[in-house]
């Protein structure tokens, strides 16, 4: 910096010398901010400045590292490393959270989605409520292909189960023959039971099985034939069993006398076939009890319980052809499975009413089953109060 011009007539004010800094290298002294620079009378030679040392060159030629001892310490290396492991172990934090919030969320969600698949219909009557827990199951063509063709006009029931569970006792699988003389309860006399949903839809059905058994129905479940198909499928297929070779052209059930392995087509054709069967509704109602066995033991294996996808395709084929009273959820069709379950095991009771007659001729001329009237009171009294021992077929026909 050049020094400033002294002004004429003004005698110059002395600056002694500064004096070079001792330790060769050590930097001049900081001059206090705010404090003008003044100039020296000898221009002062600038220190030179240090360049850090370059780390050693790689093998390459390139760059090098920084020595072990900079990173040991917690120089640049060990402060970044200490970093990203801290970041990483948060990540892992994180993903577990949201992990554990998933193992959660999903059977509540899938709950949820199950929830609203189940199509509501008003179905109950009015009957005053009787001790246990009694499902009606029906089976119907009207909300499923593949009906059978029959004499009854309008949509029909192939399949009407009572399930009862007592609030003592072994759980009660009982089918009705679908071809069940009954009266009506509309007062138009007396019909086959299945001409009750052709009729007067789910309430006149209900209140048919109703007058018929004893027992107030508190669920109603409609499955259409369809559904029954897709769950099986769904579970890989069922296990079914018939002694006899059939060729049967209205169920279109081919069948090899034995035990096979069934698909979803075939397990429907199996549950439906019956004028290829000598005990015709009899032995067709013994079939839709396997089957619906099978499905109940595939349904609680734990590949299928636990597999989310599997959980997924068997909800949505089921739900979709599924109609519930108004009041029945999932929750309570999760009830009726376990109850089923247990009403094929060794500790449940399956059959059906006492049979007088397979032959019976209605007014009308129509062929119809005929239940014996000397012990269905009797019979459906016990139903109610749990009283047939576990494991026990019970009614059917006379010596069976």
């Amino acid at each position: 910096m050049p020094a400033r011009s002294e002004s004429a007539g003004q005698v110059p004010r002395s600056i002694p010398p500064r004096q070079a800094p001792q330790g060769g290298g050590q930097p001049p002294q900081a001059i206090p901010p705010g404090r003008p620079v003044r100039a020296s009378a000898q221009p002062v030679r600038p220190t030179p400045v240090r360049s850090a040392p370059r780390p050693a060159a790689g093998g390459n030629g390139r760059g090098g590292s920084y020595p072990a001892g900079a990173l040991a310490s917690g120089g640049r290396g060990g402060r970044g490393g200490g970093n990203i492991r801290i970041r990483k172990g948060r990540v892992a934090g994180v993903i577990a959270v949201l992990v554990l919030l998933a193992i959660l969320a999903w059977p509540i969600g899938l709950l949820i989605w199950a929830n609203g698949k189940i199509q509501h219909v008003e179905a109950l009557s009015d009957a005053k409520n009787t001790p246990g827990t009694t499902y009606l199951l029906a089976g119907s063509d009207a909300r499923g292909s593949g009906g059978i063709n029959d004499s009854t006009s309008g949509a029909r029931t192939d399949t009407i189960m009572l399930l009862h569970k007592p609030r003592s006792g072994p759980v009660a699988l009982i089918s009705i023959p679908r071809d069940t003389f009954a009266q009506m309860p509309d007062g138009s006399g007396g019909n086959k039971i299945n001409a009750a949903y052709s009729y007067g839809g789910a309430p006149m059905l209900v209140q048919t099985v109703e007058q018929l058994s004893g027992l107030t129905v508190d669920h109603y479940v409609e499955v259409g034939f369809g559904g029954v198909e897709g769950v099986v499928d769904a579970v890989g297929g069922v296990r079914l069993c018939y002694p006899e070779n059939v060729h049967d052209v209205k169920s279109k059930l081919k069948w090899k006398k034995g035990c096979h392995v069934a698909d979803g087509k075939t397990a429907l054709a199996f549950s439906r076939m019956r004028y290829a069967d000598p005990t015709g509704d009899i032995g067709r109602a013994q079939r839709q009890q396997q089957v619906i066995g099978q499905i109940g033991q595939k349904v609680a294996d734990p590949a299928v319980l636990l597999n989310p996808v599997s959980q997924v395709g068997l909800a949505d084929a089921g739900l979709s052809a599924l109609v519930t009273d108004t009041d029945t959820g999932i929750i309570d069709i999760a009830q009726l499975g376990l109850a089923f379950r247990s009403a094929n095991g060794k500790d449940g009771v399956t059959g059906t009413p006492p049979i007088a007659s397979i032959n019976y001729r209605t007014p009308s001329g129509a062929s119809a089953v005929l239940l014996d009237e000397n012990q269905t009171g009797e019979f459906w009294t016990k139903i109610r109060d749990g009283e047939y021992p576990a494991g026990e077929k019970i009614g059917g026909m006379p010596g069976s």
